[in-house]
């Protein structure tokens, strides 16, 4: 009778590509002879390539242009230097310093000449201002010397000179703002959380497959570091254009995609690679998505991982997105953890692997509806997870596979796959 159902059910399912490499996935799927067809990449080698909203590094696509209000940059000068690229960070953060160590050395310079000191140098008998300021470049030495208060102690201030004290004062005060501001900008920059997103990945695909004899779109996502990302949760938004009922066009429309928000899945402990799952339900927008619907329409994923880095405690987002051509229909992620003598191993070699599974190719709505009018099984041969079934008659069988998928991996009770 199992037998029978598996036939049937096979008719009713399209695979993919061959696995790469068929000694790192369970037994079942090496077991299993798939159809020779896919359907999903033949329509996609089709399809004319179609400009991304967003790069598989988080970068946004979007430029905004005509911007008339310019002066809002200047009154949020402090983030907008921050934004700036480095080069021209640097390029500001060195040119202010110059302008102002060359304004109060002309300053300086402006002083000694209006006093006359430049007239008496070596003179022993006059007081000037400064004393060993003989010119203009003296006088940008002293300015450097007192804006980074290194006091060499061969150009210093006389107690005859008040207007060179207020000078004095001016610029102590000025280049403590100075130097916070701009020490304060670069040490932002420098320990800005972008670069902690470097090390949290996402999977190249997202699949669509059945889990618990539901339709789920899932992908997957892992950090390579040891310190955590503390609070970490996930989300999900689907880019698409779409025509209202009133025919009103609606470019780039975004609608949310519940990755778990409901349940508390979407609050992350990041510590090994996890697969995210989205139920494909009937609050889904893929809910009427067949897989040959799947190869027609244009659509995007963007997918959000925040948190709090653990080493500072600043807020760090990673971003990635996937086109429709990147979602892989009938597949399921490799496993990528193993347990070893001691600890768990995470094998990111195979972080990006996917093999077929038996997976229905009508979509989540006809796939309920068939379940309510019994003419399709329950347990779909494509899921052959310990207690998946219903059926009495499969259970021997879900059970020895479930064995077989736990020790199969590395062919030895040792080291046993669990991702």
């Amino acid at each position: 009778m199992a037998g029978d159902s598996r036939n049937a059910m096979n008719q009713n399912m399209e695979i993919g590509v061959t696995p790469r490499d068929p000694r790192k996935i369970p037994k079942q799927a090496r077991d299993y002879v798939p159809i020779a067809t896919d359907h999903t990449r033949l329509l996609a080698e089709g399809k004319k390539p179609r400009q991304r909203y967003m790069e598989k590094t988080g970068k946004c696509n979007v430029h905004h242009g005509n911007v008339q209000e310019t002066y809002r940059y200047l009154s949020d000068l402090f983030t907008t230097l921050v934004d700036l690229k480095w080069r021209f960070n640097l390029l500001v953060f060195t040119m202010v310093y110059t302008i102002t160590w060359l304004f109060f050395g002309f300053l300086w310079w402006l002083i000694a000449y209006i006093r006359g000191d430049l007239d008496h140098v070596g003179d022993k008998e006059w007081i000037p201002c400064v004393e060993n300021l003989s010119g203009f470049v003296s006088a940008f030495l002293f300015s450097i010397e007192t804006e980074t208060t290194i006091g060499y102690g061969f150009r210093v201030i006389t107690e005859k000179c008040p207007e060179g004290i207020i000078l004095l004062m001016v610029q102590a005060i000025l280049g403590s703002i100075v130097n916070a501001f701009m020490v304060g900008c670069m040490f932002v920059k420098i320990s800005q959380p972008k670069k902690r997103a470097e090390t949290l990945m996402f999977s190249n695909h997202a699949v669509i497959s059945i889990r618990d004899e539901k339709l789920c779109l899932m992908f997957r996502v892992g950090d390579l570091r040891n310190s955590h990302i503390v609070e970490a949760s996930i989300r999900a938004k689907l880019i698409k254009s779409r025509q209202t009922k009133e025919g009103e066009f609606i470019p780039l429309n975004q609608t949310d995609i519940n990755v778990g928000f409901d349940t508390g899945d979407d609050r992350l402990f990041l510590v090994s690679p996890l697969i995210i799952s989205h139920e494909i339900n009937e609050k889904s927008p893929f809910w009427e998505m067949s897989r040959a619907q799947l190869g027609q329409e244009e659509f995007e994923i963007v997918v959000i991982l925040e948190g709090m880095v653990e080493a500072t405690g600043m807020t760090c987002q990673a971003r990635s997105s996937y086109m429709d051509t990147e979602v892989l229909w009938g597949h399921r992620f490799t496993p990528v953890l193993t347990l070893e003598k001691g600890f768990y191993e995470v094998d990111y070699n195979t972080f990006h692997d996917t093999y077929e599974t038996n997976t229905p190719s009508c979509c989540a709505k006809e796939l309920a509806e068939m379940k309510q009018e019994g003419r399709l099984f329950p347990c779909l041969p494509s899921t052959p997870l310990p207690g998946s079934c219903a059926k009495a008659e499969l259970d021997a069988e879900a059970e020895q596979d479930g064995e077989d998928q736990l020790e199969g991996l590395n062919g030895s009770r040792e080291t046993r796959g669990l991702v």
